[in-house]
């Protein structure tokens, strides 16, 4: 493969990069070797199609709908993605152990939902392991023909930010297949390059707010009950609660994350709404983030309504369980969490 262009961001001053290449994501050596290779489909569609890479792949022997059939994870109500079992192949140029594949137009455009590829990953992207490398097309920009200049943009918004915050993702390789359509990408790469690049952070000292309650607008009542509880056991508290609607079409709200970056708590309210709002599991993710690599918890979930949960928010963390908004649980909840403080 041809390296066009490189991306540089920074967790801190630890460099990340997002590579953009000319080649054939079928056809790579095994020193170019990923982890996952990223594809994307219609709802319930893998047909190889002759000018996609479903249809590449299949060609090579790994069938996309057999994997599919068989799917490890499959997170398509709630962040757009299905992560497929390990793939066994002797095929030259299958050099990558999973696929995850992107199915947009269910929950948004491939635009508004891309971001969900980074989400989908998080749970399944150890700490232990660090130096994670995916590959992927320009997802959506063939077959399902978005334009290529919004999911470029796109992308490189939900990549950057996601890496920028700690996932542990060390690179990323978006692949072009055409030249003359890899030369056009380029030239657009250059210019997003400037507007997304990120420099080394320098540490900030101390916490602007000690708590960062996380929560879906839905379950305001039983959240306000939980606030006036905490305050009433530490008057003094400096707490974070947004009451604002954010736009969940976009990437990410600067002044969220920054509060979330500058708390030393984070109070998760499970809940059916919680589980499928893109804000509450953009907040989620990166307090979990924070979790895994600060010295003391960050992460306190509370269950407040009965709710199907992810199996990495049972397992990794422990919550008080408060259904379905019992109040004297909720209580309970709050002298825990100072227990803990």
């Amino acid at each position: 493969m041809e390296l066009l262009d490189v991306l540089t961001v920074y967790h801190g001053t630890e460099a990340r990069e997002i590579e953009l290449y000319q080649g054939d994501l079928t056809s790579l050596k095994p020193e170019e070797a990923v982890d996952i290779l990223v594809v994307s489909a219609f709802p319930n569609d893998y047909t190889p199609t002759p000018t996609s890479l479903i249809g590449a792949l299949y060609s090579k022997g790994v069938s996309v709908l057999q994997l599919a059939d068989a799917k490890a994870v499959d997170l398509r109500q709630t962040c757009s993605c299905w992560l497929s079992q390990e793939i066994v192949s002797q095929a030259s140029g299958i050099q990558f152990k999973r696929i995850l594949c992107f199915e947009p137009c269910v929950r948004g455009t491939p635009p508004e939902v891309v971001g969900d590829i980074f989400r989908t990953l998080i749970p399944f992207l150890g700490s232990d392991t660090p130096s994670y490398k995916i590959a992927m097309p320009l997802v959506a920009s063939g077959d399902q023909r978005e334009s290529a200049k919004k999911m470029l943009a796109s992308l490189l918004e939900a990549a950057v930010h996601w890496m920028a915050l700690g996932i542990p993702l060390k690179k990323l390789k978006i692949v072009e297949h055409s030249v003359s359509k890899a030369a056009q990408l380029k030239q657009e790469f250059s210019y997003l390059k400037r507007k997304y690049e990120i420099y080394p952070l320098r540490e900030r000292p101390g916490f602007k707010y000690e708590i960062f309650i996380s929560y879906s607008h839905k379950d305001t009542e039983k959240v306000l009950l939980l606030t006036e509880e905490l305050q009433k056991l530490r008057p003094n508290l400096s707490m974070f609660l947004d009451r604002q609607e954010l736009n969940a079409g976009m990437a990410w709200q600067q002044e969220i994350y920054e509060a979330l970056d500058d708390c030393r708590k984070v109070i998760a309210v499970y809940s059916p709404t919680y589980l499928i709002s893109k804000v509450c599991q953009e907040e989620f993710n990166i307090a979990m983030f924070r979790h895994r690599e600060s010295e003391e918890p960050i992460l306190f979930p509370i269950f407040l309504f009965d709710a199907k949960l992810p199996t990495y928010m049972k397992v990794l963390l422990q919550y008080v369980d408060c259904r379905e908004g019992d109040e004297e649980k909720l209580r309970y909840a709050c002298r825990e969490f100072f227990s803990k403080f």
